[in-house]
């Protein structure tokens, strides 16, 4: 491993019943202090593996730091191919009513239609409670002064996809420059989505969805589906869903640069996004894991107290939501009927 690494991650293999078959076990350094668990692609996926791993009595994760990592597709506004961002919000943009384009009123600007509604760009008037997670922004400024100290990886492959939005100018200024991190929302969808219209869409979904104050810069098809884990098993006590960051890296764009189809973006050209994504990825990951290890006495062992709220659009953990209808337990948080004693049912 490089120096200052994170150790050997294969020291200690430990098999949890519950996790992808392609990814049967948690993987952690000798001490135990750090471990990785691999969920495997996709929301169902990743939805499974993590409550597997948050229901093992193999573990103590009351604690626990979760870093929440991936590639993604990155959008040139905001960030570029090895890119890193921070997340303060994950938006579940394609659970929505949809329309094929081609079968859409005239007057619709996307065929995506949220749940309850008639009309795009309306906040859902049907919830289900995964549509939007916002964690904690304090922790992320701490995730954030770690990894700013990455030394990011680049290549000429990258560079030269990247140069392909330079005539773009201004808007896609970050595009075309090399990888930085920076702070900046994902949205979740299973489809693997890609092309300006899309892309814009969801852009407008997430802003709406936010009150206006989240900011789509990657795609990623897990991180709602985890953080919907942790805020269930954050009621009952299991986590502490203000150690949550999420973080993404670029490995292709969302949207094709000037004179390049959507089909062709997508299908044809090769973006060479994926080895530096995943080199970045290990690169910014590593400094904020060192960082709270380093800091785990003076800072990280007692917590960073949230300054935002932090949790579901139900307000399932208590407090009052910054987007949407507001909490639907009056600020107080989900508290389950009955008593905390469990018993087996034969």
């Amino acid at each position: 491993m490089p120096p200052n690494s994170h150790g050997n991650l294969l020291a200690v293999n430990i098999t949890i019943p519950g996790l992808s078959p392609r990814y049967p076990h948690v993987h952690c350094r000798e001490d135990l202090q750090v471990c990785q668990v691999t969920t495997c692609e996709g929301e169902i996926n990743a939805a499974s593996s993590a409550m597997a791993l948050l229901l093992s009595p193999k573990f103590n994760l009351t604690k626990t730091y979760f870093l929440l990592a991936g590639i993604a597709g990155a959008n040139p506004k905001y960030s570029t191919i090895g890119g890193v961002a921070l997340a303060r919000y994950t938006v579940q943009v394609a659970l929505q009513y949809e329309f094929d384009a081609r079968e859409m009123p005239d007057n619709f600007t996307t065929g995506y239609v949220a749940y309850g509604t008639t009309q795009p760009e309306e906040y859902p008037k049907i919830l289900y409670g995964t549509e939007v997670f916002e964690v904690s922004n304090a922790l992320r400024d701490a995730a954030f002064n770690y990894a700013v100290r990455a030394n990011l990886s680049d290549n000429e492959d990258s560079k030269k996809y990247r140069a392909r939005y330079k005539p773009e100018g201004n808007i896609f200024a970050k595009a075309s420059s090399g990888p930085e991190v920076v702070k900046c929302d994902t949205v979740t969808s299973d489809v693997y989505y890609s092309g300006t219209l899309l892309s814009e869409a969801f852009e407008r979904t997430t802003g709406v969805w936010t009150n206006g104050t989240g900011r789509y810069c990657m795609t990623a098809q897990e991180d709602n589906a985890v953080l919907g884990s942790l805020v269930r098993m954050a009621v009952y006590g299991v986590v502490d869903f203000s150690r949550v960051v999420v973080m993404r890296t670029g490995s292709n764009f969302d949207r094709p640069p000037p004179n390049v189809t959507a089909y062709e973006h997508l299908l044809v050209l090769k973006q060479n996004g994926f080895e530096v994504a995943i080199q970045n990825l290990y690169l910014a990951g590593i400094e904020i894991v060192n960082g709270i290890l380093k800091d785990w006495g003076a800072v990280f062992d007692k917590g960073i107290k949230p300054c935002n709220y932090i949790g579901d659009v139900l307000g399932s953990l208590g407090g009052e939501p910054d987007f949407g209808p507001g909490s639907e337990t009056k600020g107080v948080g989900f508290r389950p009927p009955g008593n905390s004693t469990t018993r087996a049912i034969v």
